[in-house]
């Protein structure tokens, strides 16, 4: 009698091995979830964003020039164009860009501007002429400038 005390019936034993296998299944399906997870965050996100990115592709230094401020006074301003590989010919060395259009909205942008404003308010009327310029260069979806650099910034 007391074999059959100790001795597991044959039901008792399927019951065992089942629960084990429910937990290993489970624990193999998280960690193939994770596994799954980890690759979307790691991988799948990091392509898109080096796609969005624009490649460097030169430099265009402009001649600086003397703009009238609205409340009197002059800003004498030089940039340099940053401009992506499309810019330049496709790598090749060929392109560039013309200052043309960037010229232009720094007479826009500054000629409104008081002396205060070009003083006081120098990086926020950059990231102003900076946003006017990228959106002149881009052509069919296509950004042809990605930044500008000040060479020169002069107030009287």
């Amino acid at each position: 009698m007391s074999k059959d005390k100790t001795a597991p019936a044959d039901g008792e034993e399927t019951e065992g091995k089942g629960g084990k296998g429910k937990l290993l299944l489970a624990l193999a399906l998280v960690l193939l979830a994770g596994a799954g997870a980890a690759y979307f965050f790691l991988f799948a996100g990091s392509g898109e964003a080096e796609a969005a990115a624009p490649e460097h592709g030169g430099y265009t230094a402009l001649e600086p020039i003397a703009v009238n401020l609205a409340g009197g006074g002059y800003l004498k301003i030089g940039i340099t164009l940053d401009y992506t590989v499309e810019a330049a010919g496709g790598g090749h060395g060929a392109g560039g860009v013309d200052g043309a259009k960037a010229y232009d909205a720094i007479i826009s942008t500054f000629s409104q501007a008081n002396p205060a404003d070009v003083t006081n308010a120098r990086e926020a009327l950059k990231e102003s002429l900076e946003q006017k310029i990228i959106e002149a260069y881009t052509v069919d979806g296509v950004q042809t400038v990605m930044g500008i650099y000040y060479t020169e910034y002069v107030t009287q």
